[in-house]
């Protein structure tokens, strides 16, 4: 019985997002399908990697995995024009680095990404447990909600945590980017 209880209201909480789905984002999306390398400088890339695979290491045992998922996260935020840091603090927060994270109102996936997304482009077949599809996903609409909020970053991740209005969600992401991936970039 509690099945079906979780079920109905998993599809009410989808559907009612859904129907607040941005057709900007939608476009958005839609447009993040081509994909780009992120890496101009190989001495550049080499240095980040490392560095950022040094303190990823407490979450991601295997040093292969860890740059492969690091050339991913750094592809998607560059694509989107987002500091890759950042976007490790959100999956920090939202996931734990967890690929297959299920949250309670459905969100999948490391960046938590909602379903009725796949629904709204009508890309059924996308998995949101895919490192890289959730990449995409969810940095596309990150950055979305950044030049929404006109750069405002609080006011951006609690629209994209779905709590605009407070700040305990953007206050744990930026605490998190700066104490565990923020890079003081000459």
């Amino acid at each position: 019985m509690r099945f079906f209880a979780f079920f109905f209201l998993f599809i009410s909480l989808s559907n009612a997002h859904a129907q607040d789905a941005d057709p900007e984002i939608v476009a958005l999306l839609k447009e993040a399908t081509a994909d780009k390398t992120s890496f101009e400088d190989p001495y550049l890339a080499q240095v980040w990697l490392v560095d950022m695979s040094t303190r990823l290491q407490r979450y991601a045992k295997d040093p292969e995995f860890r740059v492969e998922f690091l050339r991913s996260v750094h592809r998607e935020a560059t694509r989107a024009d987002l500091p890759p840091e950042l976007v490790l603090a959100v999956i920090q927060i939202e996931s734990l680095f967890d690929t297959y994270a299920l949250s309670r109102a459905g969100a999948r996936g490391l960046m938590q990404v909602m379903p009725f997304w796949k629904d709204e482009l009508g890309r059924d077949s996308d998995n949101l447990f895919d490192m890289n599809t959730n990449l995409r996903y969810g940095c596309t609409i990150l950055a979305h909600y950044i030049k929404k909020e006109k750069g405002d970053l609080i006011r951006a991740l609690a629209r994209y945590n779905g709590s605009l209005g407070k700040t305990w969600y953007p206050e744990k992401v930026l605490l998190a980017w700066e104490k565990h991936w923020f890079v003081n970039k000459l």
